[in-house]
């Protein structure tokens, strides 16, 4: 778990309503879930951060200012990012590790929901591996009088310099409700295990947040929701530092400046409405900005470039009973339209020319779709759930210099079906089967540029869709003094685009890769999750994931799949008598990977003799003077270990003594 979160993430929480799109109780799930609360996403430094707690999830690190979630061995765009139902990915979201969701404000985030696993009739494309949902803190007041809720962190630690500050303010009462937040987060250099200081790897981050809530009646309720996020100047370690085989950086600049994302969503919530069921509608505008300066090891050029994303969401579901059963039907419609420019200043002069952009300017993707699942009781102790959506892509790439018009169309059925029987009252047993597919969009078909691990990709307007087959079986037990959860998975991915080398090489040495729908991968794992009391003052956790994958790529022999973490987990206790102090104690850890694919073993983040094993431990303690007022005293990386979460771009932090100060009122 990053940074040591206390142990307040189960693996299986009370209600989750990215599961079913609907609150349902977790026992009446059949997929595979965990949620991570408020308190351990306002802990960490980024919303990202806070998914290394969640079960079977490994964050990676490309530079300190972003993150990427693999979920069972998935990453960027297999995985659908969501914030409060709206779709975060968009066309320019990479098949690799994206920065995105590190765009999300944690001022924000009430909690973050994960479904592992393929959930084909509620999400169709993009959520091949799962999904990932940011769901953000709506303000309420029970009574009729105007109140005033508050909150304040402050925060420092040691390996990073870290500066930190997040204030919210809520005002209303139960017809009419305001929130504003706004934070700020100044990073310095971090310092590795051993002390080793990695520059340029400091970064800040300045986001801000307007939501207000009203219920007119008892029946309807209405949610007005602004955010935005900006990192105005974050480096690119992997680019800037020399890697795994390389005697000098791949870039002597390397800075996304800025990265920032507007949010502006739109919600209306009705029970017993129309037909007599409840309704939910949501409108919502996205636009990333991925701005960012780069100029190659030496190189008398210096290239600028500005890409952006706006996407349009509209989001119309319906539920209700049918007897035994409970349904949710729904349409939803989204258009993204991409921006992009580039310009070449020759350093020398401060000449500027205009060249081709990494991605078409003006090319633009829509996708509709309709869904149906329900859930019923067919005996005693089983019940089914099941649906079935029907999606159709389009995607517009204008002519460039680099490739003609190119047009996409997809229209595609996906599915799952859920089982649950119950052994008894305390004993489950889960299965959960689907089959999705992954549409190619903007970034597959038409890159043109810099890649991670000294690669150039040039466009391939030819691709076709991935897809997916997955098959998840489990038990879950639940009691007043623990619950356990373990689940098995299996996942065959086929058509999935990958990077291909051309065998061709840019002037300036970095292999030319173009997409292309070339591999197949088989990936299957165990997740296993326990909470136990094991006294009225003490409680321990513990966590395991294990994933091995298989691919096959055509006209190359079978191999290890791509970036696919090692055997990892965590094992929490936390002391609680009922006074003013807690503490928390932990252990991370993961084994070593030496399974790697060929990419893996050329990619300058990987140590091409395999990503070494690691056990890292930490602890803190939680002081409350009063009730409005908490302090934190932690350190994680008790003992200075030096060490890589697999597929990184920089190794975690050393040492690390942080303060942190809530203040609640």
């Amino acid at each position: 778990m990053s940074s040591g979160a206390l142990a307040q993430s189960t693996t299986i929480d009370e209600v989750s309503v990215t599961a079913t799109r609907r609150a349902a109780a977790a026992s009446s799930i059949s997929t595979a879930i965990d949620s991570v609360s408020e308190n351990e996403v306002q802990e960490q430094k980024l919303t990202t951060d806070a998914l290394a707690g969640a079960l079977g999830v490994t964050v990676q690190q490309t530079t300190p200012g972003q993150g990427a979630a693999i979920v069972r061995g998935l990453k960027g765009s297999s995985i659908l990012h969501l914030v409060d139902g709206m779709h975060l990915n968009n066309a320019i979201f990479r098949s690799a590790p994206t920065p995105y969701f590190a765009l999300v404000p944690a001022s924000a985030v009430e909690r973050i929901e994960v479904v592992r696993g393929t959930s084909a009739s509620l999400y169709g494309s993009e959520a091949v591996g799962g999904v990932v949902q940011a769901i953000s803190r709506v303000p309420q007041f029970d009574s009729p009088q105007t109140n005033v809720r508050s909150d304040v962190w402050l925060g420092i630690d040691s390996a990073e310099r870290r500066r930190s500050a997040r204030a919210r303010v809520e005002v209303g009462n139960d017809r009419l409700a305001a929130s504003a937040s706004a934070e700020y987060l100044d990073i310095g250099d971090r310092h590795i295990g051993g002390g080793t200081k990695i520059s340029p790897s400091g970064y800040r981050t300045k986001a801000a947040r307007i939501a207000v809530s009203a219920t007119p009646g008892d029946d309807t309720a209405w949610l007005f929701d602004l955010q935005y996020l900006q990192q105005p100047d974050t480096p690119r370690v992997d680019e800037l530092v020399a890697g795994f085989g390389q005697t000098e950086p791949a870039s002597s600049e390397f800075r996304f400046n800025p990265s920032q994302r507007w949010f502006a969503h739109m919600r209306h919530q009705r029970t017993a409405g129309p037909f007599g069921l409840d309704w939910n509608v949501d409108l919502a505008w996205q636009r990333i900005d991925d701005d960012r300066t780069t100029r190659n090891f030496a190189a008398p050029i210096r290239r600028l470039e500005h890409n952006s994303s706006d996407l349009y969401g509209l989001s119309v579901s319906s539920s209700g009973m049918l007897r035994d059963a409970t349904w949710v039907f729904g349409a939803e419609l989204y258009y993204d339209e991409v921006r992009s420019r580039r310009d070449e200043e020759l350093i020398s002069t401060g000449s500027l020319q205009s060249v081709q952009s990494r991605f078409p300017s003006g090319s633009t993707v829509e996708q509709a779709a309709v869904y149906a699942n329900v859930d019923r009781p067919i005996a005693e102790r089983h019940r089914l759930t099941g649906g079935l959506r029907m999606t159709t892509v389009s995607v517009e790439l204008p002519e460039t210099a680099a490739g003609p018009v190119t047009s996409v169309d997809v229209n595609r059925v996906s599915g799952d079906l859920g089982w649950i029987m119950d052994i008894n009252d305390d004993w489950q047993f889960v299965m959960n089967a689907g089959f999705g597919f992954r549409a190619p969009n903007v970034f597959d078909l038409g890159t043109l540029g810099a890649r991670p691990g000294n690669r150039f990709n040039v466009p391939n307007t030819s691709l076709d869709v991935e897809t997916a087959q997955q098959v998840d079986v489990g038990f879950r037990q639940r009691s007043e003094r623990w619950r356990f959860e373990v689940m098995m998975f299996a996942l065959q991915y086929e058509d999935r685009i990958t990077s291909a080398a051309t065998g061709a090489l840019t002037p300036d040495g970095r292999d030319i890769v173009q997409s292309v729908n070339a591999s197949e991968s088989s990936l299957y794992g165990t997740e296993l999750g326990l909470d136990i009391e094991l006294s009225a003052d003490f409680h321990a956790s513990l966590m395991l994931s294990y994933t091995r994958g298989e691919q096959r790529v055509v006209g190359q022999l079978d191999e290890p799949a791509d970036r696919i973490p090692p055997l990892a987990g965590r094992l929490q206790f936390q002391y609680d008598k009922g006074g003013k102090t807690t503490y928390d104690a932990w252990i991370r850890t993961a084994a070593s990977q030496q399974r790697l694919s060929a990419r893996d073993a050329r990619d300058s983040r990987i140590n091409p003799l395999g990503t070494p094993g690691w056990l890292i431990v930490g602890a803190r303690v939680n002081w409350l003077p009063r009730p409005d007022w908490r302090l934190t005293l932690g350190v994680d990386n008790l003992l200075d270990k030096r060490y890589r979460v697999h597929g990184s771009g920089i190794d975690a932090a050393g040492r690390n003594v942080s303060l942190d100060v809530h203040y609640s009122r």
